[in-house]
């Protein structure tokens, strides 16, 4: 974790203000910013009024319910971006059988009751077609996360996000940590957690097993060291 990653706030005080002017009329007064984080008054969001609240969110503004809290997701940047493409190309190679879909909206946790926006689902080609904004995990062979440099990374991409995928069955998580040069492959989904979580530093050779199969060369992943 960078040394100033605490202190970053979640999103642009511009950003809260157009969150609020374009949410629905009943979520409007429950929205607050609060030490640079978007908090909700008078208890948490149903996975209703999420819904409706994401619907409405600028381009600028990515919104999660992980665990029951609504989240926001860093805009990635160059490096995370690039670090898309390698993994990307990665997969298209060892198997043109799948499609790697970036920023796909999964219905995680139990039951489907949270709203995850991974940074890349590896699932059948057009396995997605037809689904609106959010989309069951049934079929999703892999979820990526990538991680920024965030306050939120550590609760949410370390923590949160392997129960969330866990609890609906994706059989493999793929975390690319930035702050610890290390990709973590999460298999093996059993009763909400996975069984298999082993970490590789950049540089090895990376197995990632059934059903996907792929073989990563992460050598490249230390050109964006940053």
């Amino acid at each position: 974790m960078t040394p100033d990653t605490t202190e970053r706030p979640q999103m642009s005080v511009e950003d809260f203000e157009e969150l609020v002017r374009r949410a629905p009329r009943e979520l409007r007064n429950r929205l607050e910013f609060l030490g640079g984080r978007l908090c909700i008054r008078h208890g948490p969001l149903d996975v209703e009024e999420f819904e409706e609240l994401a619907a409405a969110a600028p381009e600028t503004v990515r919104l999660e319910y992980i665990n029951g809290k609504l989240e926001v997701k860093a805009m990635p940047d160059g490096n995370h971006r690039s670090i898309f493409m390698w993994l990307l190309r990665q997969c298209m190679q060892h198997r043109p059988d799948l499609d790697l879909v970036p920023e796909s909206g999964v219905k995680a946790e139990a039951y489907r009751k949270g709203r995850a926006r991974t940074d890349g689902t590896l699932v059948p080609v057009d396995h997605f077609k037809g689904d609106g904004e959010w989309s069951d995990a049934d079929g999703s062979l892999m979820a990526v996360e990538i991680t920024s440099h965030d306050r939120d990374t550590d609760q949410r991409d370390r923590i949160d996000k392997p129960v969330g995928y866990a609890e609906a069955d994706i059989p493999v998580y793929l975390l690319i940590d930035r702050d610890n040069a290390t990709v973590t492959v999460f298999s093996e989904p059993k009763d909400g957690r996975y069984q298999q979580s082993p970490s590789y530093p950049w540089g090895a050779t990376v197995e990632i097993p059934p059903p996907v199969n792929i073989t990563l060369d992460t050598e490249k992943l230390k050109d964006y060291a940053d």
